[in-house]
Order: C-alpha cells, then sequence, then structure tokens
C-alpha cells in the first residue's frame, strides 16, 4: 500500500518562511510526478507545484519566485520551500503522487493527509 506523509506546516508570520516534506513508501519503483496542492477554506484545490521525475517543475502563478519544489527521487520524497509567505497562502497543502508504480499497480494516484499553513498578519 503506498502511503504519502506529510511534514512541516505550521504557524507563520508573513515575510516568513516554511518548509513542506513528504515521503512516499510502499514498494515503490517509480513515480512520474510529484507536487503539492492545496485548498484554503471555501474554495477549490489548487496546484501549487509539481516536478516530474526527470525535475521539470511547474507553479501557479501566485507563487513563482516565492515557492521552490525539488525532489530527491531515491528517497522518492518531494519538499516545498515557501518564502516570503502571505496570509493567502493560507491553506491545508496536499502532496499528490501520480503515475506511481509498483509491483501490484502502474500509474497510480496517491495523496497524502493535508498539513495545514497558517500565515498570520
Amino acid at each position: 500500500q503506498v502511503q504519502l506523509v506529510e511534514s512541516g506546516g505550521g504557524l507563520v508570520q508573513a515575510g516568513g518562511s516554511l518548509r513542506l516534506s513528504c515521503a512516499a513508501s510502499g514498494n515503490i519503483f517509480s513515480i512520474n510526478a510529484m507536487g503539492w496542492y492545496r485548498q484554503a477554506p471555501g474554495k477549490q484545490r489548487e496546484l501549487v507545484a509539481a516536478i516530474t521525475s526527470g525535475g521539470s517543475t511547474n507553479y501557479v502563478d501566485s507563487v513563482k519566485g516565492r515557492f521552490t519544489i525539488s525532489r530527491a527521487n531515491a528517497k522518492n520524497t518531494v519538499y516545498l520551500q515557501m518564502n516570503s509567505l502571505k496570509p493567502e497562502d493560507t491553506a491545508v497543502y496536499y502532496c499528490n503522487a501520480k503515475g506511481v508504480s509498483t509491483a501490484q499497480t502502474m500509474a497510480g494516484d496517491y495523496w497524502g493527509q493535508g498539513t495545514q499553513v497558517i500565515v498570520s498578519s
């Protein structure tokens, strides 16, 4: 069974930084893409940043220049460095892994449980 475990959320003042981590486990052969989504109260879940196994990245416009996604393929781990945080970044952040290949599955899609980020003004 594939599991994604997130860590690193919390409360920070505007202008501060946080680093989120997400480790995937479960006899994984490979993962195509990993990413971070967020959902604020009353809003739809949105893609924040994603990275492929080859290192290609994409970001939502609102975080470009402030957030950096990175990945350790050997550890099946993805990180999100968040700098210059703003109150509008407050949300639950979810890790996602797409195209997960294991002995039982090919191209599985998995989600973490979410980690809360609160940015105070």
